[in-house]
C-alpha cells in the first residue's frame, strides 16, 4: 500500500529535484536591428565635372600700326585703362622726318600747280586775239590740271605721313582690364603684332573643353559651376558657345557659358563645371549596391514590412530591376516607393524574420539626380 504525502511534506532535496524535472518556456529570440533605406524614385541624372577658366567675352589684342623700337611703356598685366589710354610708345623719329619730307613735297607741288594755273589763265587772254595756238592752249590746260591732282597727291601723302606718325602711339580701344604684355621697352616689333591684350570685364565666361563622347549629353545638360575659390558657392550658367569642330591637337570641343543671373567674376579664375544630363526616362531609386541580393538567380531584396506605429517588421524577397551602378551605389526598380529595403546584413535575412527599426540604423535613399 502506497501512501501519498503532499509536497510540503516532502524532504526539501526531493522538492527541489521534483520542480527541475518540469518543462521549462523557450527564451523569446530577440529582434534583429537592421539598418533600411526608403525608396524615393526620380529621373536618374548623370553628372560631369570639368575644370576650365574664367575668360572674359570680349578680349581684343592691341597692336601697333607701324613698326619700330618701343620707347615707352606704360601698362602692366592687371591694370585697368580706359579707352584711348596709351598703353606703349616707339621712337618717332623716322616718322617724324617722313612728315616733314611728305610736307615739303606738298609746298612743291602746290607752287608748280600755283604757277599751271597761272599760265592757263595768261595764255586764255591771248587766246582770243589770235596770238596763242590752240595746241598751246590746249597744252597748258593740261598742264594745271596735272599740277593740281599732283598737288591733291602730295597732300594725301603728308596725311599718310601724319597718320602713321600718329600710329607710333598705342592707345586702348575700348576699356578693360590688361591680361597680357607681350613686349619690353628696347624692342623693335613688326607692325601688326600683338603687343597688348584687353578683357572687358562686363561679361565673363566660363570656358571648358568637352571630350567627343560626352558631347551629344553635353548639348541637352543642365549647368551649375563654382569657383576654386568659393567653393560652396553654386550657380546656375547657361551654354551660350559650342564649338562646332573639335580641335586638332586635343580632340576636344571648346565650350562657352555665361552665369544664367550676371554676375562678377574674377578673370582667369579656375572653375569646376558641373554638368547635369538625364540617364532614361524611367524613374529609378538609389540604393546602396550592397543591399542587392539574390533570389533562384535574379536580383532581389529584402524589404520590411512594419506592424502598426511599432518600429518592428517582418522581412520579405522581393525581385527587383537593376537599371545601372554609380559608383557603390545600384539604380533600381520594381518595388513600390515608401518602402523600406534592408541595407545592411542582407546575407543574414530569411523570410519572415522580425527585425527592429532603431532611429540609429534606418535612413533614406539618396536623390537619382547628382
Amino acid at each position: 500500500m502506497k501512501i501519498s504525502l503532499p509536497a510540503a511534506l516532502l524532504p526539501l532535496p526531493i522538492a527541489a529535484w521534483l520542480a527541475g524535472c518540469s518543462p521549462a518556456k523557450p527564451p523569446v529570440e530577440p529582434l534583429r536591428p537592421v539598418r533600411t533605406s526608403e525608396l524615393r524614385y526620380d529621373v536618374a541624372r548623370e553628372a560631369y565635372r570639368y575644370v576650365g577658366t574664367v575668360q572674359a567675352r570680349h578680349e581684343v589684342d592691341q597692336a601697333f600700326r607701324v613698326g619700330g623700337k618701343v620707347a615707352q611703356r606704360r601698362v602692366d598685366v592687371g591694370q585697368m585703362v580706359h579707352e584711348g589710354d596709351v598703353l606703349a610708345v616707339l621712337d618717332d623719329a623716322d616718322y617724324r622726318l617722313a612728315e616733314e619730307a611728305a610736307r615739303q613735297q606738298l609746298i612743291a607741288a602746290t607752287a608748280q600747280a600755283r604757277q599751271a594755273e597761272s599760265d592757263r589763265q595768261r595764255l586764255g587772254t591771248l587766246k582770243g586775239d589770235g596770238s596763242v595756238s590752240v595746241s598751246d592752249d590746249e597744252h597748258a590746260d593740261s598742264g594745271a590740271l596735272t599740277a593740281q591732282a599732283a598737288a591733291q597727291a602730295e597732300a594725301r601723302k603728308l596725311e599718310l605721313a601724319a597718320n602713321r606718325l600718329k600710329y607710333t602711339v598705342l592707345r586702348a580701344s575700348s576699356s578693360g582690364v590688361v591680361t597680357a604684355v607681350r613686349f619690353e621697352v628696347g624692342q623693335v616689333v613688326a607692325e601688326g603684332l600683338p603687343m597688348v591684350s584687353i578683357a572687358r570685364e562686363g561679361e565673363p565666361e566660363i570656358v571648358v573643353d568637352v571630350p567627343e563622347n560626352q558631347i551629344a549629353s553635353f548639348r541637352s545638360a543642365r549647368f551649375q559651376a563654382l569657383l576654386a575659390s568659393a567653393p560652396d558657392e553654386k550657380f546656375d550658367v547657361a551654354l551660350r558657345e559650342l564649338a562646332p569642330q573639335a580641335a586638332a591637337q586635343t580632340r576636344t570641343y571648346r565650350a562657352r557659358l555665361k552665369p544664367a543671373t550676371p554676375r562678377q567674376l574674377p578673370l582667369g579664375a579656375t572653375a569646376t563645371l558641373i554638368a547635369e544630363h538625364a540617364q532614361a526616362d524611367t524613374p529609378v531609386a538609389v540604393i546602396p549596391a550592397a543591399a542587392i541580393t539574390q533570389n533562384n538567380g535574379q536580383p532581389a531584396l529584402w524589404i520590411v514590412h512594419r506592424a502598426g506605429a511599432d518600429r518592428v517588421g517582418q522581412v520579405e524577397l522581393v525581385p527587383v530591376a537593376i537599371r545601372g551602378y554609380r559608383n557603390d551605389d545600384a539604380l533600381v526598380s520594381g518595388p513600390p516607393a515608401g518602402e523600406l529595403v534592408v541595407t545592411a546584413g542582407v546575407q543574414k535575412m530569411a523570410p519572415g524574420l522580425r527585425v527592429a527599426l532603431s532611429d540609429a540604423a534606418s535612413d533614406t535613399t539618396k536623390q537619382a539626380s547628382r
